[in-house]
């Protein structure tokens, strides 16, 4: 006599499939990226205080701009003690060019005065070889340092995975529907790094091809949807042209 036995299959979660569905699209999203504005390969500078104080220089301001303004503050100001113990005009003037200088000067001192009252002096390249989440929690458990500041620091100068999410980054992300229409920029780093996973060339790589598809096609105001390379994973466009 022959028993049919009933072989019970795990159920699959809703979340579950969410999550597969996203980390599908994000692959094809990738490679479209990589396809149009890559390859992108991370050279990272070793540098991670000069990664810090250049990541604030670069608020609100060019990437020239920022630039110009670090090699200024370098000029003037032969060590990072020197920039610490400097008078805060004097700091100013050598960093006007990349704007909101009166801002940013007090800001640098009081980030290289407390990493030297933690550290005894200015090497950041202890990070290195922390778990990446207690090199990031040390970086913003400095005042005014953020995750996308933290990022900026870990990838550039250590060649770590972590993800900045800048504007461009956020609003592209968002619109592709790889995070919820209101996540904050925060959680969208949290998303994307978990997409990404432990490969910095990667991370690196979706990175600065997210900017420049933010900076070309995916604009704040009057994006270039007809042309876009990504538009047939996008949310957004979706949304705009529903399938009839």
């Amino acid at each position: 006599m022959r028993v049919n036995v009933r072989t019970e299959q795990p159920m699959t979660s809703p979340e579950s499939v969410v999550e597969d569905a996203i980390a599908e699209k994000f692959e094809h999203v990738e490679r479209l990226l990589d396809m149009v504005y890559g390859p992108r390969v991370l050279r990272a500078n070793g540098d991670p205080i000069a990664e810090l104080i250049g990541t604030i220089l670069s608020q609100n301001t060019s990437d020239t701009n920022t630039a110009r303004s670090l090699a200024s503050l370098r000029a003037a100001f032969p060590a990072w003690e020197d920039v610490m113990e400097a008078d805060t005009g004097d700091v100013v003037d050598a960093i006007r060019s990349g704007g909101l200088a009166n801002r940013k000067a007090p800001r640098i001192q009081a980030v290289i005065r407390e990493v030297i009252a933690r550290r005894g002096d200015t090497d950041l390249t202890f990070l290195r070889e922390m778990p990446i989440d207690e090199a990031k929690a040390w970086l913003t458990s400095m005042h005014g340092i953020g995750p996308k500041t933290a990022a900026c620091v870990l990838l550039f100068s250590l060649g770590r995975p972590a993800m900045p999410v800048d504007t461009h980054v956020h609003r592209v992300s968002r619109r592709l529907g790889l995070v919820p229409p209101k996540t904050s920029p925060e959680r969208t780093q949290l998303a994307l790094e978990a997409l990404l996973g432990d490969d910095p060339d990667r991370t690196y790589a979706v990175h600065v091809e997210m900017i420049s598809h933010g900076r070309q096609v995916c604009r704040a105001l009057r994006p270039q949807c007809d042309s876009c390379p990504l538009r047939e994973h996008c949310d957004y466009f979706h949304h705009l042209h529903p399938a009839p």
